[in-house]
């Protein structure tokens, strides 16, 4: 069994033990390269077919080329999608062009999930998210509870020897599933190419930049790069020195940003 093979299989096992251990479950998509991943292994997981609904949280700040690639993968895999966006903040006139953007991304992203997850009541949340992205999400488990205020403990987490995973939760808790958190960046790639998995193009070089990571378009910036294809992707990945979330404008805001913004339930 091929390196791809194992997190396959791993990442399946996740989503199945998931899905029988929780009573409502859904799936925030943000339409990035992991995310897209996720469907692709969500739909193995349950023959084709995902058995419960995607959740787009809309900023109201996504590129255009974001939302287009949304509406025909939304039709292209059949999806249960559900759209978020916290209006009562976008009222209060919540934007990048009055406030920083840790409190645009807590307030459009992070509260808006809150509203979602109100609505819905859905106690387990299937996120995209790998160990290798941030010093942060490395501190992640399998299973992650949250509290009923949205809140991360990151000082005391669950041991998850042989398996065992924390299911059980008090009323208005819910758990996240991380079914990619042993991927890193290459191995994305990689089974986007073995695979042939659509994603944005955004992601593919022009005049000499491209996007590592895709996030709101007034803080989110291109890096240097030539990689036009998947497999040079892939190889520019072998060497580079750039770090994925260097584009991400909110992640060096100010100290500790993404700790922060996690701790009070950011992805």
């Amino acid at each position: 069994m091929s390196h791809l093979d194992k997190l396959e299989a791993q990442s399946i096992f996740i989503f199945r033990e998931a899905y029988h251990a929780f009573r409502k479950i859904a799936m925030p998509w943000s339409m990035g390269k992991d995310s897209n991943v996720l469907i692709w292994l969500a739909k193995k997981a349950f023959g084709g077919h995902i058995p419960f609904p995607l959740l787009h949280v809309d900023t109201t700040y996504e590129f255009p080329e974001m939302i287009a690639f949304r509406d025909w993968a939304a039709k292209e895999y059949g999806l249960d999608l559900i759209v978020k966006i916290n209006e009562e903040a976008r009222a209060r006139g919540v934007g990048y062009e009055t406030h920083d953007p840790i409190t645009v991304t807590h307030e459009l992203k992070t509260v808006a999930l809150q509203q979602a997850m109100a609505e819905h009541q859905w106690d387990g949340l299937i996120t995209g998210i790998r160990r290798d992205e941030d010093s942060t999400r490395a501190k992640e488990r399998y299973f992650s509870p949250r509290n009923a205020d949205f809140e991360w403990d990151y000082k005391d987490q669950p041991p998850e020897f042989w398996n065992q995973f924390t299911t059980r939760i008090q009323p208005g808790e819910h758990v996240r599933i991380q079914p990619l958190l042993d991927w890193a960046e290459i191995d994305i790639w990689r089974y986007i190419e073995r695979e042939s998995i659509p994603v944005p193009r955004m992601y593919f070089s022009r005049e000499g930049k491209r996007y590592r990571s895709l996030g709101c378009w007034p803080i989110t910036h291109p890096v240097p790069s030539h990689a036009a294809t998947v497999a040079e992707i892939i190889e520019e990945l072998r060497t580079t020195k750039t770090s994925e979330r260097a584009g991400r404008a909110q992640d060096h805001h100010e100290r500790n940003a993404m700790q922060k913004l996690r701790a009070k339930g950011f992805m």
